[in-house]
């Protein structure tokens, strides 16, 4: 006679039980989903962006793992970020808020804005004009100029300005630290970043490093009420989708 199996209970507690350690394992050395809530990073990333962060990318730190134990200090197979990968990583300030940025500086580098103009190490970033932005994003229109970036080593990103002077637009120089890195959001007049030492950012431990942006995996744009379900399909940034972050 065959012998019989377990009730049917105790082995959907374990399938459970495996499929959360599955999650929590991928979600801590492989990949982990974010979504953007504001526009700091426009027009790179729009609010309603999900992404995936690749984990791996720079090592292993307390912050890669949920939760963030204080396991040990220091990264694990730790790799320092190249100048310009879009990075999260966790606020300074209390090592739980996820931010997102663009690195624009490393350890040694010294960093200055200038009439709304980015200077790395003495030298002028250069910028081309590349027309007019228009965000709908915050519910109402905003005209802003659109400008594609070369940061040293040859990376070319887009930003937007709206203003060349006030605000973070003029800086003193900054010069980063060993073991930590300089950060700023790609829309220059609406970024609290690491231009603001005192009540935004500042320099970002890489420690604190999570991972790098790597792709959107679904992107919508929220503009219909929650109950108008007949809208949702029309609220979904199609062309988003699967689409690389650079």
């Amino acid at each position: 006679m065959a012998k019989q199996k377990p009730g049917g209970l105790v082995d959907n507690i374990k399938t459970i039980f495996y499929a959360g350690l599955i999650a929590v394992g991928i979600r801590t050395v492989a990949f982990e989903p974010f979504n953007i809530p504001s526009g700091s990073m426009i027009p790179t990333l729009l609010i309603g962006d999900y992404l995936f962060v690749s984990k791996y990318s720079y090592g292993y730190s307390r912050y890669s793992i949920p939760f963030a134990p204080n396991l040990f200090n220091g990264r694990i197979f730790g790799r320092m970020p190249d100048r310009g990968d879009i990075a999260v990583f966790k606020w300074p300030r209390d090592n739980q808020t996820d931010y997102i940025k663009r690195i624009v500086g490393l350890p040694g580098d010294r960093i200055q804005m200038k009439s709304g103009q980015l200077y790395i190490n003495g030298t002028l970033v250069p910028r081309q004009a590349a027309g007019d932005y228009a965000d709908d994003e915050q519910g109402s229109r905003t005209i802003a100029r659109l400008y594609m970036e070369t940061l040293p080593g040859g990376l070319q990103h887009d930003i937007i300005k709206m203003y060349e002077e006030g605000g973070l637009n003029s800086t003193p120089e900054f010069k980063v630290p060993d073991g930590h890195v300089f950060a700023m959001g790609d829309n220059r007049d609406n970024s609290s970043d690491s231009r603001d030492p005192g009540g935004g950012v500042g320099f970002v431990p890489v420690e604190n490093l999570v991972g790098r942006a790597e792709f959107i995996f679904f992107s919508v744009d929220g503009w219909a009420p929650w109950w108008k379900v007949w809208d949702w399909p029309f609220e979904i940034r199609w062309n988003r989708l699967l689409h690389g972050i650079t």
